[in-house]
């Protein structure tokens, strides 16, 4: 007999040892009664509470929540149809309120954000509620926040998960975003062309300035050449005068012989003339070149001559011999 009131006072105390002991996990917090009265909220660890007396009235859970408001149809405020769903996130911030001032506390505030939302989209176009999400959002958080407050509960977030036009307003926003991709696609490339077309502008601008200016580099360059050739031939023309008027018969001789064999060239490059007549004595010709030969030499030692010693002065030369179809008549 001792031995089963034994065993019963064993298992007596370690229920009450377990009725009075509570541990509280992190994110925890459990309300506690005294006779069906709310006194504390326990924290997170042990506790040890009055036996008989005291016990656990909500566990509640002090972490984020995310509560899924279910999909419903809205009326918007230009009579479109639309279907929106939603996301709330919530965390309890005073565990004595959320568990004593409304029941369920998750279906009331799935309810409030149903209202809310019913109220918010349906004071707005269809065109607002597609693109201006964000206030949607914002206006809902507003609202719910300040109304779930004496709950002890705060409304972090609230996100419009879903949002589905009717069909036929979906095929026009497709019709719609084709036509305006097709005039953007269209102003693209007239742009381009615009472009393309003041580039060739530009280039043809280009082209026709540097052609210019290498038409302007050549004549210079043409002229300067000309103007070379002139002081060349009139260097020639006064050894030939000074070498006539020291007496020099080679140099008459250079002189007429350089008009023949021009005269010659021309007579020979005619493309009407049939024949070319050539002269009977070419022995003349010959001698011509002979003196020529001799004349460029005597040139040569009068240059370095005057490199040595300053030129006399030139005397006036004697009057040319015309030319002739004969051979020129030399002096001795």
């Amino acid at each position: 007999m001792s031995y089963i009131f034994f065993t019963f006072a064993v298992i007596f105390a370690f229920v009450l040892l377990f009725s009075v002991i509570k541990i509280v996990p992190q994110g925890r917090e459990f309300t506690v009664e005294r006779f069906g009265r709310y006194t504390k909220t326990l924290k997170p660890g042990i506790s040890i509470l009055t036996p008989f007396v005291e016990r656990i009235g909500r566990r509640m859970n002090m972490m984020e929540q995310v509560l899924d408001v279910p999909q419903q149809e809205v009326i918007t405020k230009d009579n479109a149809m639309v279907k929106v769903d939603a996301i709330v996130f919530i965390q309890v911030m005073d565990a004595s309120a959320a568990a004593y001032r409304v029941e369920n506390l998750p279906y009331a505030i799935t309810q409030l954000c149903s209202t809310n939302l019913r109220t918010v989209v349906g004071s707005m176009d269809l065109d607002e509620v597609l693109f201006q999400r964000d206030n949607i959002n914002s206006r809902l958080l507003t609202v719910i926040d300040a109304a779930t407050e004496p709950w002890g509960v705060k409304v972090n977030r609230i996100e419009i998960k879903d949002l589905t036009p009717p069909v036929d307003i979906t095929n026009a926003m497709a019709r719609q975003m084709k036509a305006e991709r097709e005039r953007r696609a269209v102003i693209t490339e007239a742009e381009g062309e615009k472009q393309a077309a003041i580039a060739r502008a530009e280039g043809a601008k280009q082209s026709a300035i540097l052609q210019s200016e290498g038409r302007k580099e050549a004549a210079f360059r043409d002229a300067e050449a000309r103007e070379r050739e002139a002081e060349a031939e009139a260097k020639a023309t006064a050894m030939v005068s000074e070498a006539i008027a020291r007496g020099d018969v080679n140099a008459i001789n250079y002189f007429v012989a350089q008009k023949y064999v021009e005269a010659f060239a021309e007579l020979a490059r005619n493309p009407t003339a049939k024949t070319v007549i050539v002269p009977a004595e070419m022995s003349g010709l010959v001698g011509t070149i002979a003196g020529i030969g001799e004349m460029v030499g005597l040139a040569r030692d009068q240059q370095g001559e005057r490199r040595a010693q300053p030129a006399p002065a030139p005397r006036n030369a004697p009057t040319r011999t015309p030319r002739g179809g004969g051979s020129v008549p030399s002096t001795s």
